[in-house]
């Protein structure tokens, strides 16, 4: 049974104009939403959605006031199901965990156990966060295009838009060591040596993938494709894509729209594949974090990984929107 009932949250509110403003709270185990199991959480990390959500973007929070953070790693400290025991190390991704219900943004947490994965042996808990959502969602991209005939052997490099951020720099990691070759798209010049470090074997300018083709099509290019930013790059890389290739859409940070010619559909066969990590069935989360242990060459991690105290998460939501954010922020918070 939980025995200490105070915990620490940054908690949004938002005032009568719409506008929301965050601030680091005390809060006890009443506050918490009702669900069966009770986690001492010891990490989180920094997503996209994170810094839309903390700036009132996007209205994926209806409800005030709110703990956000959208994953967290964490001890059970209570769970009624049965499902875990106290002392059991989880994780928790997706299920609108930090929009429609309170995140890891806290050192307490309270979810329904169906959304909770174990820690996957031989990773630590700050090994765990440093996947998270981004490295799930990164595996399930993988998993989709390999579902649609990628292999290491097709012709041409696979691209990877958006690939200095969190799920773009797993990406990078996981397919060069699985034999994949990579081309790595960013908009920042300062990124290079760190994505080569990663595995990546081209660097792709940002200036180039917005270069509309001057046609419905492209020379083909790519044997796959993880697109992480969306907007007229989407468009463009469906026109370079190879016969029968496929495109896992992941982020749209660049816009909603969609505009692309149905001709790379009609004459190349090329598949758009979206990838949603927030409803993923438990029995495919299990694979891709098995996959993940065995598959991410853990080394890779540490150049991805910063980890900031609590308190900066707020600074930090700002900067992510910039893109001045690399790699994963593993957030401590306990700190």
């Amino acid at each position: 049974m939980t025995t200490q009932t105070q915990f620490q949250a940054l908690v949004l509110d938002q005032d009568a104009d719409g506008k929301v403003s965050g601030s680091f709270q005390t809060l006890d185990n009443a506050n918490l939403p009702d669900a069966d199991t009770t986690i001492s959480v010891k990490y989180s990390s920094l997503n996209y959605k994170d810094g839309m959500i903390m700036n009132g973007l996007g209205k994926l929070v209806r409800d005030y006031p709110h703990v956000p953070g959208v994953d967290f790693v964490g001890v059970v400290e209570e769970c009624t199901s049965g499902a875990f025991k106290p002392g059991d190390e989880v994780i928790c991704t997706g299920w609108r965990v930090g929009e429609v219900w309170w995140g890891g943004f806290a050192t307490r947490a309270r979810v329904k156990s169906e959304w909770l994965v174990a820690v996957p042996k031989g990773l630590s808990m700050v090994q765990t966060m440093s996947i998270g959502t981004a490295g799930l969602t990164a595996m399930m991209s993988l998993m989709a295009l390999e579902e649609h005939g990628l292999t290491p052997d097709r012709e041409g490099e696979v691209l990877i838009t958006g690939a200095a951020g969190g799920v773009g720099s797993v990406c990078v990691a996981l397919l060069a060591n699985l034999g994949y070759r990579v081309a790595a798209g960013t908009g920042r010049e300062s990124t290079h040596a760190y994505l080569t470090e990663l595995g990546a074997t081209t660097l792709v300018s940002r200036e180039e993938l917005e270069q509309a083709p001057r046609g419905p099509l492209s020379k083909a290019r790519w044997s796959g494709a993880i697109d992480n930013v969306g907007g007229k790059i989407l468009g463009n890389l469906l026109a370079a894509l190879n016969s029968n290739a496929s495109c896992a859409a992941v982020g749209n940070v660049a816009g909603f729209t969609f505009e692309a010619s149905v001709l790379p559909f009609l004459l190349r066969g090329v598949n758009l594949l979206g990838i949603d990590s927030v409803n993923c069935p438990t029995d495919r989360r299990v694979v891709a974090w098995n996959r993940l242990t065995k598959q991410l060459p853990l080394d890779k991690l540490d150049p991805m990984i910063e980890i900031h105290p609590l308190k900066d998460v707020l600074k930090l939501g700002g900067e992510i929107l910039k893109g001045q954010v690399r790699g994963r922020a593993v957030i401590d918070v306990n700190a």
